[in-house]
């Protein structure tokens, strides 16, 4: 609906509740090819400075408040396109949240 594609995305929080569950999401979000996921971060395409940084605030290292995280991750795009993260993502414009709810029964973007 909103028209934006992967390659639009400057800033990404994804839910990373397993390291293979960030690597997936990488993938259905469309910002790797299916397989492909993980060198993303072998590449350090995911990190700051990267083609599309992930979790700039540390993902759910941060903590994980069953009901919250999803909110947690809105702020910190927030912040992102604000200009007032602690790490921030140059010129970020366009930001995307990715939430799973129970075992991937429920998914919000």
């Amino acid at each position: 609906q909103a028209k934006v594609k992967p390659k639009d995305i400057d800033i990404a929080e994804v839910h990373d509740c397993f390291s293979i569950a960030e690597i997936l999401a990488y993938e259905d979000l469309g910002f790797s090819e299916r397989g492909k996921g993980k060198e993303l971060l072998l590449n350090k395409d995911a990190m700051i400075g990267g083609r599309i940084p992930v979790n700039t605030d540390g993902g759910l290292k941060m903590g994980h408040p069953v009901g919250a995280t999803g909110i947690k991750q809105i702020v910190e795009v927030v912040k992102q396109l604000r200009g007032e993260a602690s790490n921030q993502v140059r010129n970020a414009r366009v930001g995307l949240t990715h939430n799973i709810g129970g075992s991937g029964a429920s998914c919000l973007v």
